[in-house]
């Protein structure tokens, strides 16, 4: 019973022990950043796009398309697998520190030789020998422990990098979403101009025959429309594989009927310098993923040189050894007795040679810990870099946006007078020609300065994990 209450005792120390480490090594987690994403009017309340009616198209705001990203995109749901398998590896390796319990029942049957004094038994204690026991097991050696913390930070390492993947998911969703509408708007732009080229080119031939224009002008305008034609079916083709991009990304039956919502050109402030700043450098998972891969590799550190040291093993049984398989058993005179019975072992393991296996051990730990240590320089020092990048970037995107707006406008305008001007015979061919070239031009970029402030803003979050709304 001493034995029994000596390993008790020994049990709850590890469970104490567990606790400390745990309450030592784990801090309080910090709110998950919310990420608050671009309203517009109309947009679906947080969750699965809406149901449509039989053939109608799936209506998709930019919420709805981050939560099917989530659900159905490989490369995040790898790294949230990756985060479980760490977090699994770690309840593993704590348990691994306590004890643990067994029984086994056995029976052995013995060959007999005699000799002198009577019968000689080989091996055993009888002819026939029943094992029934129960066991209780601990051992205790520091690279147990050092494992245990190893794993914990690989764990929270994973946490991490599944963290990184969601806001990296959240660009690339971003990026299809929004080229989606802008390739819809650049379709919308180039199916007008096509239409004015065929207006003008049908007003050239009309302005022949009554020998107001030459017919060099009717050529011009010609050679232009088969040239907006030719835009035309490239804008179809752009917004057809965009729309595909963006299908094989959020549905896992790649369904492409589907409407996005028109979010292209809600207006969206940039965040002040200092507060970006401030959210950039709190709680970076980039960051803490390279810290606690550093912190791991400190602890395979310690975990190698343990190879030096002692082991200790302990075992308590409880149970029967005797020639009957029975509780009691009575001796030929009829005395009665019990075959329930306890025994304890404790073992000491001292290492003396293994042709040097734990040195190496040792140095491939300590080559680990030193490259995880200048990861984790690095992963800092590029943190200040992307946060003056991309702040920057997405700075100057919003700057050029309102002037490319103008220049959309503008161009517009100047195509409408200046084909006015032509049917008037104050303009030239080429200065229509131009106009046409021009819009079509300027409603280009005015979409791709969109979609490009849109992304800047997404990669914003891969910092912040906050975006900021109209």
């Amino acid at each position: 019973m001493k034995h029994l209450i000596g390993v008790l005792m020994l049990s709850v120390g590890s469970l104490l022990l567990l606790s400390a480490d745990a309450r030592a090594g784990q801090q309080p987690e910090a709110p998950a950043p919310k990420l608050m994403l671009a309203a517009v009017q109309g947009q679906a309340t947080a969750g699965s796009a809406q149901t449509p009616a039989p053939g109608s198209p799936v209506k998709l705001t930019l919420q709805d398309a981050l939560n099917l990203a989530r659900k159905n995109e490989p490369t995040y749901n790898s790294a949230v697998t990756d985060a479980g398998i760490a977090k699994e590896n770690k309840v593993q390796s704590r348990d691994a520190l306590l004890p643990s319990a067994g029984f086994t029942t056995s029976i052995t049957s013995n060959s007999t030789t005699k000799n002198a004094q009577g019968v000689s038994f080989i091996a055993n204690n009888g002819a026939h020998e029943y094992v029934s026991q129960g066991n209780v097991h601990e051992q205790l050696d520091v690279a147990s422990f050092a494992a245990y913390r190893s794993s914990a930070a690989l764990a929270a390492a994973a946490k991490a990098r599944a963290e990184v993947a969601r806001r990296g998911l959240v660009v690339t969703v971003v990026q299809n979403y929004f080229a989606v509408g802008a390739a819809e708007k650049k379709l919308e732009a180039a199916k007008r101009t096509a239409d004015e080229g065929e207006k003008f080119f049908k007003l050239t031939q009309d302005l022949e025959r009554g020998g107001e224009v030459a017919h060099s002008d009717v050529i011009k305008a010609e050679l232009q429309v088969q040239d907006r034609r030719r835009q035309l079916q490239e804008a179809k083709l752009g917004f057809l594989n965009s729309r595909l991009d963006l299908a094989v990304l959020l549905f896992p039956d790649f369904n492409d009927n589907f409407e996005i919502a028109d979010e292209l050109h809600a207006s969206i402030p940039l965040p002040p310098q200092a507060e970006f700043e401030a959210q950039a450098g709190h709680e970076n998972p980039e960051i803490r993923a390279a810290l606690e891969a550093s912190e791991a590799a400190k602890h395979d550190v310690v975990a190698a040189w343990a190879g030096y040291l002692p082991t200790v093993s302990l075992d308590y049984f409880y149970g029967i050894d005797a020639e009957r398989y029975a509780v009691n058993g009575s001796l030929p005179d009829g005395t009665k007795f019990s075959n329930l019975g306890t025994s304890a072992i404790a073992s000491l393991n001292l290492p003396v040679w293994n042709w040097g296996a734990t040195q190496s051990k040792v140095k491939q730990a300590e080559l680990k810990r030193d490259q995880a240590k200048k990861e984790l320089s690095f992963a800092q020092r590029k943190l200040l870099a992307e946060m003056r990048s991309l702040y920057a970037e997405a700075e100057t995107a919003l700057n050029e946006l309102a002037g490319l707006q103008r220049s959309a406008e503008l161009a517009a305008d100047s195509l409408r007078l200046t084909t006015m001007r032509y049917k008037g015979g104050e303009a030239t061919v080429l200065e229509v020609v131009d106009a046409q070239t021009t819009f079509a031009q300027a409603n280009a970029a005015y979409q791709d300065g969109a979609l490009r402030y849109r992304v800047a803003l997404a990669n914003l979050q891969t910092l912040t994990g906050v975006m900021t709304t109209p």
